[in-house]
C-alpha cells in the first residue's frame, strides 16, 4: 500500500528528533507497520526520500549547529523559547551540540598535539643524523689532509 508524502513526513517527524518517539509506539498509533517506518528512515538517510531533512535537527551540519548555539547565546532567556520553537528545537539540542562541538575541538587539539610530538621526534632524529654525518665529513677531511701531508713528506724524503 502506498502512503502519501504528507503521511510519511508526519510519521517521520514523530520518530525523529525532537519528538523521538519509539517506532513501535508510532506504528501502533498510526496503524503503519514498524518495518515500513524503518524503511522510510533508511530512505531518508539514503537521500531518496526528501522533504523532512530541513526540519529535523538531525541533519544540521556542524557549522549550522555552531551558528544556532551562537545565536541562542546572544538571545535573552525570555526570547530563547520562541527562538527554539521557530526552528523546531529543544534547549537540550543546544546543550548536546555545545558538548559535541567541545569534544570535536578537543579531539582536534589532541590530534595536533600528537602530530607535533611526532614532528619533534623526527626533528631530533634528523639533527642527530646531521651531527653524525658532520662528524664523518670532518673525519674524512682530516684523513684527506693527513694523506696529503704524508704524500708531501714522502716526496721530500725521497728527494733528499
Amino acid at each position: 500500500m502506498g502512503y502519501s508524502r504528507a503521511v510519511k513526513v508526519s510519521v517521520l517527524k514523530q520518530v525523529l528528533p525532537p519528538a523521538s518517539k519509539s517506532i513501535s509506539m508510532v506504528s501502533q498509533d498510526v496503524g503503519i507497520d514498524d518495518q515500513t517506518i524503518r524503511n522510510w528512515i533508511k530512505q531518508l538517510e539514503a537521500g531518496t526520500l526528501s522533504g523532512i531533512e530541513e526540519s529535523s535537527p538531525r541533519y544540521l551540519t556542524v557549522k549550522e549547529k555552531y551558528q544556532l548555539i551562537k545565536e541562542a547565546a546572544s538571545i535573552g532567556e525570555d526570547d530563547r523559547g520562541s527562538f527554539l520553537r521557530e526552528r523546531g528545537l529543544h534547549s537540550e539540542h543546544l546543550t548536546l551540540w555545545d558538548q559535541e562541538l567541545r569534544e570535536l575541538m578537543d579531539k582536534k587539539s589532541d590530534k595536533k598535539e600528537q602530530e607535533l610530538k611526532v614532528l619533534k621526534k623526527k626533528v631530533i632524529e634528523l639533527e642527530k643524523d646531521l651531527q653524525r654525518k658532520e662528524k664523518a665529513l670532518a673525519e674524512t677531511v682530516a684523513l684527506l689532509v693527513l694523506k696529503k701531508k704524508l704524500g708531501d713528506l714522502m716526496k721530500e724524503h725521497e728527494g733528499v
